[in-house]
């Protein structure tokens, strides 16, 4: 009768002496099975199917303990392939859950060489002494051929890429009067001020910002056959809906307020006169340096509501650190992308209906404060 031996083990060798009959269980550690399923999860994120089996495979047997035979018939392997898995894995870890390359035609750049590449990229084409701020893969092209003397397809360029983690994106426009150390400043001190002042005060933080929403629509992208461009109509009247809106930090909750004249400061002071008296808490307003945010109307204002308001202006040319920005690009595409508006009562009609789902959905709204959510320590609630 043979005895059964429980071990723990943790990326150890399991040996049984040859004269003592054993019949052995293999228990790893919480810290072995962490890892296999972290190990799952990058499997399946980078399609890799080999890699997915095997690592499912030592899960069921190592964690599970599904029966060997079991295992050969869901998978169609043979019981030696699974014990020859079984054995890497004590032998080596995670490290034997690498496929290595199997043969064909040698890369024609080095790893090192793949690093430097990398460097260099991410260091920008005017370092390298282009005119331009961005790459394409001729001039990528050309600079593997300058630097490593290898001349890549231009096709297989873009294949390089992308198995380098770059991916083909649209660029933005970043202001050249950005002050860096005043933005550091805004997120290393001031924004935790405000924070521990709001939750002290058991106060609201208001992202406030205007948008305008022209009645000729906007454009996305969209499938068509190709060589033939697709067409929206336009009226091709300039006219615009212009919006104050205003997104509550803790809690996702949006105030919005539409209008069909000019932003300026009696506008502006009107939707806070709102938002005042829609809520009863301590508003810490967070907007940029608009001239009607600034202005002496507005202060004086903002003077005569000291009581409820705190007024925290951005860094200057600061867009990104305002996450009512990209409501804003929500909102155009479910409201003008792609459309026509015959009349201006049709684009009020699309904004307002896109901007009441956004303040029936607050969990989305909350998800858009990935950045000051990462400062504070909060965890980042994703949009659904």
């Amino acid at each position: 009768m043979s005895k059964q031996v429980y071990v723990s083990i943790d990326m150890a060798v399991i040996m049984a002496q040859e004269d003592t009959p054993v019949s052995l269980r293999i228990q790893v550690s919480a810290a072995t099975v962490k890892a296999l399923h972290a190990q799952l999860q990058q499997a399946y994120l980078k399609d890799d199917v080999r890699l997915v089996r095997r690592t499912t495979v030592l899960i069921d047997l190592l964690v599970h303990h599904v029966p060997m035979a079991v295992l050969c018939e869901r998978w169609g392997l043979s019981a030696s392939c699974l014990y020859d898995w079984q054995r890497a894995f004590l032998l080596h870890g995670l490290e034997s859950l690498r496929y290595r390359h199997g043969g064909g035609r040698r890369p024609k750049l080095t790893p090192k060489q793949k690093q430097r590449l990398v460097e260099l990229l991410e260091a920008g084409p005017l370092v390298v002494g282009c005119e331009t701020a961005c790459w394409d893969a001729v001039l990528i092209r050309v600079l593997i051929w300058r630097e490593f003397g290898v001349l890549y397809n231009r096709q297989y360029v873009c294949t390089l890429l992308h198995n380098l983690g770059f991916s083909f994106q649209k660029a933005r426009f970043v202001s050249d009067h950005l002050d860096t150390v005043k933005r550091l400043i805004w997120l290393e001190q001031k924004w935790p001020r405000i924070l521990r002042a709001a939750k002290r005060r058991r106060g609201m933080i208001l992202f406030e910002d205007e948008a305008s929403f022209a009645q000729w629509g906007s454009l996305s992208y969209t499938w068509a056959r190709r060589g033939q461009q697709p067409e929206v109509p336009t009226s091709g009247k300039r006219k615009g809906y212009k919006v104050f809106g205003a997104i509550e930090y803790f809690s996702g909750r949006l105030f919005s307020q539409g209008i069909e004249g000019r932003f300026n400061s009696e506008s502006y002071q009107a939707f806070l006169q709102m938002i005042l008296a829609q809520t009863t808490h301590h508003l810490f307003l967070i907007h940029d340096g608009a001239r009607y945010h600034t202005s002496a109307s507005t202060q004086a204002f903002l003077v005569v509501h000291s009581e409820r308001i705190t007024a925290e202006p951005l860094p200057s040319y600061s867009p990104d650190y305002n996450p009512i920005e990209y409501l804003w690009k929500k909102t155009k595409k479910q409201a003008t992308h792609n459309k026509y508006f015959k009349e201006f009562a049709a684009l009020t009609v699309s904004v307002e209906k896109a901007l009441a789902y956004f303040a029936t959905h607050p969990d989305t709204v909350l998800g858009l404060f990935g950045r000051y959510c990462k400062e504070s320590g909060l965890a980042l609630q994703q949009a659904a």
